[in-house]
């Protein structure tokens, strides 16, 4: 059994969802339990799907799976998991993660058959999330922070070719507009190449790209908060 995280921020589905479709090309292809369920009760289902790689997935409806499993193959076949075998004795309304979710988890990394836990559900009428895209000018960005880690470091809705698209590359300098609030970046490789206290733009472990100060608190600096967005200029 490996623990990814329990930090993820409380009912946000979307850092979940990132989070889960980030890391899983460290994991073993296996049972993949993600439970972020602000709709715990209500009209959502409890799933679990199969990937076109073979991994399974357990988690609700609400498209916390689907990030993830488009990445790795697609969905192959999805349940409802509704078999009462399957699940504790006695479902609390609030904690199906516990209840549910983790059970059917079990089971089937026991060996119990995706089809044994309930009726299919059409791959289609799975809910998906609308990430955030950013729109791209001729020396701008708009970008959208879909992450925040507990450095204080923020993960922008971005990689290195949209950058480079508008000429932003290592060494070059860049003005971040936050409101009407501007501040000014170095594009770098690794926090060495900066001054301590420089705020650095930067590819992070997971191929996105990231604002950061070095060794400080960007988001604290920024104000920033998962769906902020900020703009990122070339000033050459």
């Amino acid at each position: 059994m490996i623990d990814i995280t329990h930090g993820i921020a409380p009912t946000n589905v979307l850092q979940g969802a990132l989070v889960l479709a980030n890391t899983l090309p460290y994991m073993p292809v296996g049972v993949h339990l993600a439970v972020v369920d602000p709709g715990v009760g209500g009209a959502r289902k409890p799933l679990a799907l199969r990937g076109g790689d073979g991994r399974l997935y357990v988690g609700p409806d609400n498209g916390l799976l689907l990030v993830a499993a488009e990445r790795f193959g697609g969905v192959e076949a999805a349940v409802e998991l509704v078999e009462p075998a399957y699940r504790l004795e006695q479902v609390a309304r609030t904690f199906h993660g516990r209840d549910i979710f983790a059970p059917a988890a079990a089971h089937l990394a026991a060996g119990v058959e995706l089809s044994a836990f309930g009726p299919e559900v059409p791959v289609a009428a799975l809910v998906r999330l609308e990430l955030p895209t950013p729109e791209i000018g001729a020396r701008r960005i708009l970008a959208t922070v879909v992450s925040i880690d507990r450095f204080g470091n923020v993960q922008l809705n971005l990689t290195s070719a949209e950058l480079e698209s508008i000429g932003i590359e290592p060494g070059a300098s860049v003005e971040v507009a936050v409101g009407f609030e501007r501040y000014y970046a170095v594009a770098a490789r690794t926090f060495a190449e900066v001054r301590r206290g420089d705020i650095v733009l930067y590819e992070d472990a997971y191929r996105n790209i990231s604002l950061a100060i070095n060794q400080g608190n960007a988001a604290e600096m920024f104000g920033a908060a998962v769906g902020h967005e900020l703009e990122l200029r070339t000033l050459a």
